[in-house]
């Protein structure tokens, strides 16, 4: 077949194709694809009823701009026309930054791809949506963890480059690898990992790069995450490099925004000029000079195309003209090799499809790969061929959206809340603040059953407000859930929750699709007026207050629990009665919810007697705390580390050689450090560590029934929804101590903001937040308003980034919670393989730590922590959790200092109240 290479000035013109590729049904089962991919055996006799499975139109799911103009009309009116959307295919690796390119898509595209794992869909699925359909114009395959050469870890994406070759298709990472991969290049080993660094790239000028810089100081520098890499040498000849980096040393953020000029192509910058007229700094034996990394490949003679960086990331420059340049290139293979095509699509809306039997965002996920411990304790990889699920009821959403099914219908019945509160004026200057107000009113009888999301550090408006409480109202509860024993992988998600009513009865039931599930259905049976709370400027007016464990991953796509939580899975009051302090204006508001119409309101005329009793003190909050440099770890005297300085040095050691082999791009290891403690005073621990070390998402909760109590400073929010819809992550990475002067404390604060390791730490966080954002908000809306930016507090400064985007008016609160949930800056990336693999180093349950704590309101608003610098208190121990991200930059010695670092304020704090 005759073909031009493409070049600045020249397109990549592809055969002419008649109809339906009936060579590829021909190989389907060919001994060329199962030397390559020996895992496609399958069942047989597996049905495959195509009648129930076709696509179909979701038009109450279709972005906004496009309902009601295009439904029922012809796709494309002339032959020659442009197309007015895309349908994308994208195959999901179990990445952590898919919903990223989902996002871009979903603006270039003109509607969302659909989305879909890597083992969801059999070959014969695939020909199916693809061949007799028509159901997709291109297919995109995500980045991902592992390496193309292992079956489980690619899933059908090997067979869909092989066969489709008559798809326009885009590999991102592992999908690049794996384009090499499949026509018989190697994957290798980088002569450095590079996770969260950029690198400046030249490119030979073709349609993938239109209207893109090339070369040094151009202004094209991309974000890499790999550690493997295409073996040059072994490229075919059917694959052509397109582009590879400009320098041979990758760049931090910070360095690559020092020198911006004007971008211009590079012309004549390359070594090796091809005869089209187009460059490539490749030898005639392939080798790459000066060891430039190859960083873009296309076939020669098919539509497809790899990129080993990540245009998705928040971080590289114009990763959104690549998608649309990838849209234009897919848009003129149909119009030049398939016209007829045009006339033919059977999809002519704009809505996104649905393939109903495909597990989706919120539902269970069959797993082929499994990471299993082996006698010497070492993982390793098992494939196994689990059944696909059916659901043959059809009524799931398309990917990346919420099924909406009985949501209007409530199991646990409809709850008609009415809400009164009151205003007191500037009354907490008054009375000496939050801390003489929650004394006062729950600090009686060791504060039981009570809990204060406690804004005790509000300097540069990081937080606002603190809400208090305590039992005492008709609808109060506890509800005490714990996940059921991980030796039965039957009951995943599944366990035991506990209700005791305001009355002191208590009820067990085993929830049979978990908690999340059971909250999710407590939050939409609620009913009330929006007038009700008119007026107040916070989103907190009763509802659930309490904790989420990190175990509950379980529910929200992780394989499985290693390790069983001592304390409860999960633990929240249903607070009826409440007191929020605006530590802005030093209002001070009392709210309470009641079943139905009342007017009497005893609890708040009792509440405001009270307030209105107490003494002027001369305590007064808010003040910038004093510096405190931490200079020595004394104070962990005392406490028991789970894991020596030595073996939590190993363990760094295991997580940067899973790093090096692909398996994640970070890994966030923790430990835990304890001490018996007996009887003590825990709430006024509580008033000294938040003295002591004063942080905005700070928290106490005590629920005495479990012996429980949690004293928590953290500075990080995990994730807030707002009554605006407006979902916000901030998430840590980069941490250091502050010094013991000014001039030091400055020192350290720049240390960290151009520290090459924390900006790769908090940019990989960055970028999966935006993924997790990306599942549940509307297309385009997710930004990054702050990256990077240094916050001070009162032991340590880190590194946040601030990740926003509306939400899709079909999810709920908790959804947004299940596909955020665990915190990414806890986990690392990609987030579920992270997870397994810390579930393998590490030899106990974090419990409590590393989950979140904070509200869901009634009102389907929420704010949640992540909990963090903490001291959990249960049934006489006193434990501490801490560690750090695992990159590949990272020092085992200095990455143990950072952990011993963050244990060091709460602990000081409990070795100082004993």
């Amino acid at each position: 077949m005759n073909f031009t290479l493409c070049s600045s000035s020249s397109e990549l013109r592809y055969p002419f194709v008649e109809g339906l590729p009936c060579t590829n049904k021909n190989m389907l089962e060919s001994e060329l694809f199962v030397k390559v991919d020996n895992f496609n055996n399958k069942d047989k006799n597996r049905a495959s009823n195509h009648d129930a499975r076709k696509l179909v139109m979701s038009s109450n799911l279709m972005p906004q701009p496009l309902k009601g103009s295009y439904v029922g009309k012809k796709h494309l009116q002339e032959p020659g026309q442009k197309l007015e959307f895309v349908r994308t295919l994208l195959i999901d690796n179990y990445d952590s930054y898919t919903y990223n390119i989902y996002q871009e898509l979903s603006v270039i595209n003109g509607l969302p791809p659909v989305v879909v794992r890597n083992d969801e869909l059999t070959w014969k699925d695939i020909c199916y949506y693809l061949y007799e359909e028509n159901a997709f114009d291109n297919v995109v395959i995500s980045p991902g963890p592992g390496s193309p050469t292992c079956p489980a870890d690619i899933g059908i994406c090997l067979q869909v480059l092989l066969d489709c070759w008559d798809i326009p298709i885009l590999g991102v990472c592992l999908g690049h690898q794996a384009l090499a991969y499949v026509h018989g290049a190697k994957v290798v080993h980088a002569s450095e990992p590079v996770h969260g660094r950029l690198s400046e790239i030249e490119h030979n000028g073709c349609r993938l790069f239109n209207d893109i810089p090339s070369g040094h100081n151009s202004g094209f520098k991309v974000v890499r995450y790999h550690s493997l890499v295409v073996d040059v040498e072994s490229l075919p000849d059917e694959l052509v490099p397109i582009a590879w980096t400009s320098s041979v040393d990758a760049l931090s953020f910070i360095e690559t925004h020092k020198s911006d000029v004007p971008s211009e192509f590079a012309a004549g910058s390359f070594s090796t000029k091809l005869k089209n007229g187009s460059y490539s700094p490749f030898s005639h034996s392939g080798k790459l000079q000066s060891e430039k990394v190859l960083m873009g490949i296309m076939h020669s003679t098919r539509p497809h195309y790899g990129l080993q960086f990540h245009p998705e990331s928040i971080a590289t420059c114009h990763g959104r003209q690549i998608f649309k340049n990838f849209r234009e290139i897919t848009e003129e293979y149909w119009r030049s090799s398939r016209a007829s095509f045009l006339r033919e699509r059977n999809f002519d809306y704009t809505a996104c499809v649905q393939i109903p039997h495909v597990s989706r965002l919120f539902t269970e996920v069959p797993r082929h790969r499994q990471l299993v411990n082996n006698e010497d304790g070492q993982l390793y990889r098992k494939t196994s061929r689990s059944n696909l699920l059916e659901n043959s009821e059809g009524n799931r959403s398309c990917s990346g959206m919420v099924s909406m099914v009985n949501l209007l219908h409530p199991s646990n019945g409809v709850k008609y809340l009415k809400l009164k509160w009151k205003r007191f004026k500037n009354l907490a200057g008054q009375v000496g603040g939050a801390k003489n107000i929650f004394c006062e009113l729950y600090g009686h009888h060791k504060a039981e059953n009570t809990f204060w999301l406690d804004s005790s550090s509000i300097e540069k408006r990081r937080a606002r407000f603190s809400f208090m409480g305590g039992k005492g109202g008709t609808l109060w509860k506890q509800l005490t859930f714990n996940l059921s024993d991980r030796s039965d992988m039957t009951l995943k998600g599944r366990g035991f929750l506990s209700v005791e009513d305001a009355q002191g009865s208590t009820k067990s039931t085993f929830l049979e699709e978990g908690f999340l599930d059971f909250l999710k259905k407590e939050l939409l049976s609620f009913c009330y007026d929006e007038k009700d709370y008119e007026g107040l400027p916070f989103d907190f007016h009763g509802g659930y207050i309490g904790y989420m464990g990190y175990s509950l991953k379980v529910e929200c796509g992780a394989l499985s629990n290693r390790h069983k939580s001592g304390t409860p899975d999960a633990c929240f009051f249903f607070a009826d009665n409440l007191v929020v302090i605006d530590h802005c204006s030093n209002d001070v508001y009392v709210l309470s919810i009641d079943e139905g119409c009342t007017s009497k309101t005893p609890w708040l005329d009792d509440t405001e007697q009270k307030l209105l009793s107490l003494k002027t003190s001369a305590t007064t909050e808010g003040e910038e705390p004093n510096l405190q440099a931490l200079t020595s770890s004394q104070c962990q005297a005392s406490f028991l580390a789970d894991k020596s300085r030595e073996e939590y040095i190993k363990d760094v050691d295991k997580c940067m050689e899973y790093i090096k082999d692909g398996e994640s791009y970070e890994l966030c290891l923790t430990t835990q450090m304890r001490k018996r403690i007996g009887e003590m005073d825990s709430l006024g621990l509580y008033l000294h560590l938040r003295e002591k070390n004063p942080a905005p998402y700070a928290a106490w909760l005590n629920f005495s029934k479990e012996n429980l109590c949690i004293c928590c400073s953290s500075p990080e929010r995990f994730l807030r929804l707002d009554r605006n819809g407006i979902l916000e992550a901030k998430p840590i990475k980069g941490t250091v101590a502050r010094g013991a002067t000014l001039e030091e404390d400055e020192q350290h604060k720049l240390q960290l903001q151009y520290s090459e390791k924390d900006q790769a730490e908090n940019l990989m966080i960055v970028d999966l937040l935006r993924n997790d954002l990306g599942r549940v908000c509307e297309p385009g809306s997710v930004h990054v308003p702050h990256l990077m930016d240094v916050e001070s507090y009162a032991t340590v400064h880190t590194m946040v980034s601030t990740i926003r985007g509306k939400k899709r008016s079909d999810v709920t609160a908790v959804d947004c919670v299940r596909a955020a949930f665990p915190g990414g800056s806890m986990t690392g990336a990609p987030k579920l393989r992270s997870m397994e693999l810390l579930d393998s180093i590490e030899n106990s349950s974090r419990g409590i730590y590393s989950g979140s704590i904070g509200f869901f309101s009634y009102n389907q608003t929420f704010d949640l922590n992540i909990v963090i610098r903490t001291v959990v208190i249960h049934e006489g121990e006193a434990s501490i959790g801490a560690g750090g991200a695992i990159i590949a930059l990272s020092n085992p010695e200095d990455e143990y200092d950072e952990m011993v670092l963050k244990t060091q304020a709460p602990a000081k704090a409990v070795m100082e109240f004993l």
